[in-house]
């Protein structure tokens, strides 16, 4: 009776070996093979959307309209903190109109987005700690802005697995190269090397060139197996001569999934096999080809996908905002609309969550010309972090809600402020983890993605 039910566990899928679908004895031994989270959880798996650079709130989903009678002006703010010289207040170049049944006002730079605006939860509140780029972004995508801490990828696959076990549980999609603080932004640190993201430059189209060397075409298969299980053996041997070494252990399970991702890779990451009415749905470009290689990776049990925009060409417009942020949206707008509607039509933004945003916003006010930042111009915003908007959908995510407000300008949040890390403990608890239980013991202490920190945004929960 056991062995069968193992057959029938492999026929039904890997999600059935976690602990509590089969119990601790028959659980797979695979650091990466799925586990059950600490209660029900709303939502499977993560598209993280971000947005680097800092996308103007006040351009976007945060619309001020006194700006436009103020502009030109000084902001009645006493204190209007900024990591440059900013002068007078700067009226958004973009309109701004209701859409949905729920009437939530979206900027003429996001159209397709604001389609679907009655599924999307937006957070206008949001904070961040300091207004400068490195910190920020390690702040959002690790939860410590100075000391090497694990991404959330990396924490959501050390808590779930993930459901393929050829393919790895973390991919990070960034076109052209690495962005600000590099691989930081999707390492494991202390946790197990293979819990950190697995990086492809989305650049490439061609599938050998967008993951090296996906094929051996000197040696078959079959060989690789032989040659697998013959360095399996001197690694045990290697083993127990020493003492562990999660360096050493992380080696060896990264030989074992690229020989599994020779087999499901290539499929993923060729969305030609895709009909030709979705990939017009999805448009033409980077953004669109990350945005279904990213569908495609989670339909095939990837737990979480980090998508990158503005690496290369940041939304960190100092001068020509206007032309900066039409560029950028242009790129994204119709992939991301097109995105959260197939997921949709699927059946899988029920239970996928879909989070956009950046590291922090831009001021209301024009920042004034200095060396190196905005060529001399007088038309374009410096960073802000006391106040900026993020959007999540799906997931168990409350749809058609604005949650928060910054001030009548929009340059602090002033009602119901969210904190990153208030971000992440709501992002957990939709994963169906209390936020100060998921944690590693490291250093003498027990470390989490929260740190010390962080409450859970109960309004966003449906």
């Amino acid at each position: 009776m056991g062995f069968g039910m193992l057959g029938l566990a492999q026929l039904l899928g890997p999600e059935l070996l976690s602990s509590s679908a089969l119990g601790e004895e028959v659980a797979s031994n695979s650091p990466l093979a799925p586990h059950a989270p600490h209660f029900p959880a709303k939502a499977k798996r993560v598209i993280h959307i971000f947005a680097n650079g800092g996308p103007s709130h006040v351009d976007t989903f945060d619309p001020k309209p006194i700006l436009a009678k103020l502009h030109g002006k000084p902001l009645p703010i006493d204190n209007l903190a900024t990591e440059r010289r900013t002068g007078a207040a700067f009226q958004s170049p973009f309109k701004f109109q209701k859409y949905g049944r729920s009437g939530i006002e979206v900027s003429e730079l996001f159209p397709h987005v604001a389609e679907s605006i009655d599924d999307i939860f937006v957070i206008r509140s949001m904070q961040a700690d300091v207004p400068n780029h490195e910190p920020s972004l390690l702040l959002m995508n690790c939860g410590e802005a100075r000391q090497p801490r694990p991404s959330m990828g990396s924490w959501i696959t050390y808590g779930l697995g993930t459901v393929n076990q050829n393919l790895p549980g973390f991919v990070t999609l960034c076109p052209g190269g690495y962005p600000i603080q590099e691989s930081q932004n999707w390492q494991s640190a202390f946790l197990p090397g293979i819990f950190q993201g697995t990086y492809v430059n989305t650049a490439n189209e061609d599938v050998e060139k967008l993951i090296e060397h996906i094929k051996n075409k000197s040696v078959s298969l079959e060989e690789q197996r032989q040659q697998l299980n013959v360095l399996q053996k001197l690694n045990e041997q290697h083993a127990k001569r020493r003492a562990a070494d999660a360096r050493f252990e992380s080696r060896v399970q990264s030989f074992e999934l690229a020989y599994r991702m020779q087999m499901d890779a290539t499929d993923a990451f060729d969305i030609t096999r895709e009909p030709e009415s979705v990939r017009k749905m999805y448009g033409d470009g980077t953004q669109a080809r990350q945005m279904l290689i990213a569908r495609r990776l989670l339909e095939r049990g990837v737990r979480f996908v980090q998508v990158w925009h503005g690496a290369g060409q940041p939304w960190d417009n100092h001068d020509d905002i206007e032309e900066g942020h039409r560029k950028l949206a242009r790129e994204s707008d119709q992939p991301i609309g097109a995105l959260l509607k197939d997921l949709k039509l699927r059946g899988m933004l029920e239970d996928t969550l879909v989070i956009w945003g950046g590291e922090f916003g831009r001021t209301p006010t024009v920042e004034l010309p200095a060396p190196g930042t905005n060529a001399g111009k007088v038309n374009g915003r410096d960073h802000n972090h006391h106040g900026f908007t993020m959007w999540m959908a799906g997931g168990g995510v409350r749809g058609g809600y604005v949650h928060g407000a910054t001030d009548e300008f929009g340059f602090k949040a002033v009602q119901n402020p969210v904190h990153v890390h208030d971000l992440h403990a709501t992002m957990l608890q939709l994963l169906g983890f209390d936020h100060t239980k998921l944690t590693f013991r490291h250093a003498g202490r027990d470390f989490r993605l929260t740190d010390v920190h962080g409450n859970v945004v109960k309004e966003l929960i449906v």
